[in-house]
């Protein structure tokens, strides 16, 4: 695969200043990775042989058919359904324990996965070295609205080789920006219930009316499909 596929100036994904940076770093990665494969990648054979090896998780399979025509991603699936009748349903007999672990490797295995979660290390490394080395990077790390739940973990992780003399202010300035929000979406997700109750009838809701959507996607770096009114009196 080409290198350029997935060089992203760091600089540039912080900037919008909107959302977790690292989601946003991950978008990225993603949008570029399945425009990628269905696209210059798709009659690349090495990519083909990686591509039918692993598969796609459904999140995965969704970008690269919102992205590539309908007959690339055919060619694709034409391909990646051969390997799995091979490995799923071969000739003669085979032991149920090996077509039970290769449907298992299926349901647990993405190409694009893997990719992401290699380059978003390299990514984050380079995120690091930038806040060490740089005044006008730290400020900009700093004015962030905040850092998602799983990427929070995600680069507590990562920030352990720091120096040490770097890591407690890293540290203190992550956890604030993954905790100020937490606080933030929990008074409002508890505004939200509280206005359920006929007391506060024609009340002002403030910010809480869509802070079900905002909570679960801090929680899973994901936004949610679903949305409701927040008008409704769901239950």
């Amino acid at each position: 695969m080409r290198e350029d596929i997935c060089s992203i100036p760091v600089n540039e994904v912080f900037e919008p200043k909107e959302g977790c940076p690292f989601c946003r770093m991950r978008d990225m990665l993603e949008d570029r990775m399945a425009t990628y494969i269905t696209g210059a990648a798709m009659m690349e054979p090495d990519v083909r042989i990686e591509t039918n090896r692993l598969g796609f998780c459904a999140e995965h399979f969704n970008q690269i058919l919102a992205r590539g025509s309908r007959l690339s991603v055919a060619l694709i699936l034409e391909s990646l359904l051969q390997e799995v009748k091979e490995q799923v349903f071969p000739q003669g007999k085979t032991p149920l324990k090996k077509i039970v672990a290769a449907v298992h490797s299926r349901e647990e295995n993405c190409f694009i996965c893997q990719n992401i979660q290699q380059n978003m290390k390299h990514l984050l490394d380079s995120t690091l070295t930038l806040w060490q080395a740089e005044e006008e990077f730290r400020q900009l790390y700093a004015a962030q609205p905040y850092i998602c739940l799983p990427h929070y973990g995600m680069v507590m992780e990562s920030a352990q080789k720091m120096p040490k003399k770097n890591f407690p202010p890293f540290e203190a300035q992550t956890t604030k920006l993954a905790k100020a929000y937490l606080e933030e979406l929990s008074g409002d997700v508890t505004h939200f219930c509280r206005m359920f109750d006929y007391r506060n009838a024609g009340g002002d809701w403030g910010n809480s009316k869509d802070s079900i959507e905002r909570a679960m996607e801090w929680l899973t770096a994901r936004p949610p499909v679903a949305h409701q009114d927040a008008g409704e009196k769901n239950r």
